[in-house]
């Protein structure tokens, strides 16, 4: 895994120093020394390193890594260059679109959100290949739950969006009324027209953080020449 260098690693330094963290350390090592394991284990912290601590805006929750062969590269919903759109993203476009008037770019490459200070970080950071949610209750989710304590504690105003149920968990974690709380569906074909499409997340993020004087997203992504 490689290092955070950033202030989150100030931030995060007590975790790393706790008896879970040292057993999910071990097991990931062992994971990426056995099996075929997302993302790469340099792209692992993407989200901490492509975000600052002190530039985080916006905070977008995901499950756990994309798992099929080449998606995955650290930041929830993104994929890289040339990779196919994953269908939740699809979705999320959609939603831009209808939301903002974003144009559906073509490709899914997202790390212009992240570099506004948009935190995308999944619950759970790492997954074996072809095996959703593999990964689960080995120690990420503790790892997660105390980024969230973090980002509770900061005293500017930070919008969230947690969308389906894991990411709504982390929802106990906040008790700020600096920052606001948007909740919808998951942006999966199985759930986004059970309350993800419709919810405007995107609009009422700008709007909140406009109102506190702060610079909004721009949520175009923009095309990738062919």
């Amino acid at each position: 895994m490689s290092q955070i260098t950033n202030d989150w690693a100030e931030a995060l330094k007590p975790e790393y120093r706790k008896e879970y963290y040292r057993s999910l350390y071990l097991k990931i090592n062992e994971e990426y020394g056995r099996f075929a394991v997302y993302p790469p284990a340099d792209d692992i912290f993407n989200a901490f390193h492509l975000t600052p601590l002190k530039d985080v805006k916006c905070v977008i929750i995901g499950q756990d890594p994309y798992h099929d062969t080449g998606q995955a590269h650290g930041l929830c919903f993104s994929v890289k260059p040339g990779v196919a759109i994953p269908p939740s993203l699809q979705n999320i476009y959609k939603e831009l679109h209808n939301d903002l008037g974003c144009r559906i770019p073509n490709h899914g490459y997202l790390e212009k959100w992240a570099s506004q200070g948009v935190l995308m970080l999944n619950s759970v950071l790492t997954v074996r290949a072809h095996q959703a949610n593999s990964h689960r209750g080995i120690g990420w989710e503790q790892f997660t739950d105390a980024v969230m304590d973090i980002l509770n504690t900061q005293d500017r105003p930070i919008v969230f969006l947690l969308w389906g149920r894991p990411a709504q968990q982390k929802a106990a974690r906040l008790s700020n009324p600096r920052h606001l709380i948007l909740r919808a569906a998951h942006p999966s074909p199985l759930s986004a027209y059970k309350g993800f499409f419709g919810c405007r997340h995107f609009s009422q993020a700008n709007a909140f953080l406009e109102e506190h004087g702060l610079e909004p997203i721009d949520w175009q992504i923009e095309d990738i020449p062919e």
